[in-house]
């Protein structure tokens, strides 16, 4: 299935339209989000972790 060029035009101009409007908040949001601490990245990787072994876990058993 194949977009019509007038589609990915519209696509195009709406995504433009978005970071437009959304560009400025998300950068002021940005600077001021609180910096992360190194133990801060270990808490984060733990469920990262977690749910990567499950995504595995299920792969081999479809396989």
């Amino acid at each position: 299935m194949q977009i019509e060029l007038w589609e990915a035009i519209l696509a195009g101009v709406l995504v433009l339209i978005v970071l437009f409007f959304f560009g400025p908040g998300a950068k002021r949001a940005v600077e001021k989000a609180p910096k992360a601490d190194a133990g801060d990245w270990k808490a984060a990787l733990v469920p990262i972790l977690l749910v990567a072994g499950f995504v595995v876990l299920m792969i081999l058993m479809i396989g």
